[in-house]
Order: structure tokens, then sequence, then C-alpha cells
């Protein structure tokens, strides 16, 4: 009983700050994106990315705690399909939006005569049009878990695949589960691909300028940093961020979490690195963000 209160405290202690964070950055950039004149797609993404987070830390903490506490009779059926249902659609829409912000900001800093400016999603619409693909696409490919999940009290026996303690994802046929694999699969390649080309395009992009910025800071020319500028900084800064909790949560699945023996090594591990990106990236915004920043400290 001793190890299950330490369990929810380090739980609620890691989590808990993220699902605040998170919250957070989605009201502010909320406040910026009605109240600024200039409406920014970046505002936009930030905000979807801040609500994809939530969705994922609050699914997370809500099976944690039920497993933690043995409440064995919550959830059923239905509970167990929403709950993975939805932190699987997230964590697919988290690389996909990631994926977008890194985009959009590349083509923000590029050259306005560059053919790759004319990629930039500059309307409200267009940018809610990407997200409702986004979210399509990965229900889509979730699909499956609306059937093969299921609460252990709905079972004749335990002798099952495990998704968490009292939710258990039934054995699918061998064409069905490999579908399913190859298709997340393409999708995470096509959007990590994506992110690495937007990244590197950025990288050229920021190399370029700051060469310009020592010479003109050599020529005592009086010089200030665009802001879109600082937003590629940011975003390049998040795009690590990501790319450092999927790698880290990929290699731990395929490779620790079997040699790992003790269950709450494995926890602190293993559940904590799968939410690691959307527990930090509140908080690089936060950092970076000059107004997020002071209103912060005020709160």
């Amino acid at each position: 009983m001793f190890l299950m209160i330490i369990k929810g405290t380090l739980l609620l202690s890691t989590i808990g700050p993220g699902i605040a964070g998170n919250i957070f950055v989605f009201v502010n950039y909320m406040c910026i994106f009605f109240w600024d004149t200039k409406k920014k797609s970046t505002h936009l993404i930030l905000i979807h990315l801040a609500f994809t987070n939530i969705i994922i830390l609050f699914s997370k903490v809500t099976l944690k705690t039920i497993e933690i506490f043995g409440l064995r009779n919550f959830p059923d059926d239905t509970g167990c399909k929403t709950f993975v249902y939805l932190e699987r659609v997230a964590r697919g829409l988290s690389i996909c939006t990631t994926s977008l912000l890194t985009v959009v900001q590349a083509t923000t800093i590029s050259p306005r005569a560059s053919v790759r400016a004319s990629f930039k999603p500059a309307s409200t619409c267009r940018t809610l049009s990407f997200f409702l693909f986004l979210w399509i696409l990965n229900s889509l490919l979730s699909m499956n878990l609306l059937y093969y999940m299921k609460n252990i009290n709905s079972l004749n026996n335990s002798q099952f695949g495990q998704s968490g303690r009292y939710c258990y994802f039934l054995p699918a046929s061998q064409t069905m589960k490999w579908m399913f694999l190859i298709l997340m699969a393409l999708r995470d390649l096509l959007f990590l691909g994506l992110m690495g080309w937007a990244s590197v395009y950025m990288v050229l992009i920021l190399h370029k300028h700051h060469k310009n910025a020592r010479y003109l800071q050599k020529s005592k020319v009086l010089y200030h940093i665009p802001p879109e500028i600082r937003a590629a900084h940011s975003v390049l800064l998040l795009m690590l961020c990501f790319l450092f909790f999927h790698w880290a949560d990929c290699i731990i699945s395929l490779h620790l979490q079997s040699l790992l023996e003790n269950k709450f090594i494995k926890f602190i591990i293993v559940d904590i690195s799968t939410v690691g990106y959307a527990i930090v990236s509140p908080f690089v915004l936060i950092h970076r963000d000059g107004r997020l920043a002071e209103c912060w400290h005020f709160h």
C-alpha cells in the first residue's frame, strides 16, 4: 500500500504540472489569438498542440490512477475504449501537429519570393482544415482499439495481452495487427520526414541570418532580431525536445522494458517517458515566449 501511495504521488507530481502548464499555454494562446490584431497560424497550431497534450496527460493520469488505487469497477468497456482510444489519437496528433508547426515556421522565415512560402497556411480556415484532416487520419488509424480494447471484468479469463491493469487489448489477427502497424509507421515516417526537412531548412536560414547579423554588428549598425527568427529558435527547440522523447520512448519500449524486472523502476521509466514531451513542451514555450513567461511569473 505504501508503494502504491508513492506511485500515486510520483504520478501526480510529474503529470500534474504538465496538465497545468498545457492549460496555461492553451488559455493564454487563445487570448492572444482572439485579441491580437495580427492572427498567426502558429498560435493556432500551438493551441492545438496544447489541447492534444492535455488529452494525452488526462487519459494517462486517469488510467494510472485507476490502476494504482485498484478501482476495479471503473472503467467499464466503454471507459477503457474511450481513454485508451483518446490517448492513442492524441499521441498521433502530437506528432502531426509538431510537424505542421515546424513546416509552417520554416515557410514563415522563408524569403517572400521563395516558392516554399506559398505553402504557408495563411488563413485560419486553411489551418483548421489541416486539423480536421489530422483528426480524421489519426482517428481512423486507431479504430482497432474500439473493437479489441476490453475491461478485465468483461473477460472470461486473463490470458490476454495487457494494456494496463484493468484494460486489456484482445489478440488480433496477424493481418489486422500488421496492417495498423504499417499504417502508423507510414504516418510517423511521413511527418517525421517533413519535420526533418523543415528543421534542416530552418537551420540553413538561421545560419545565413546569423552571418548577416554578425556583419551588421561589426559595421556598428543597430540590429534587432526579428520576432520570426526568435520564433524559429523556439520551434527548433520544441522539435528537438519532441525527437528526444519520441526516440527515447521507442528505444525503451522496444529494448529496455523487457530487461527491467523491478516494477517500480519500470513504472518510472516506461510510463513517464511516454508522456515526457507532453509534460515538458509547455514549459519550453513559456520559457521562450516573453509574454507567457511574464504571465506565468505573475500567476
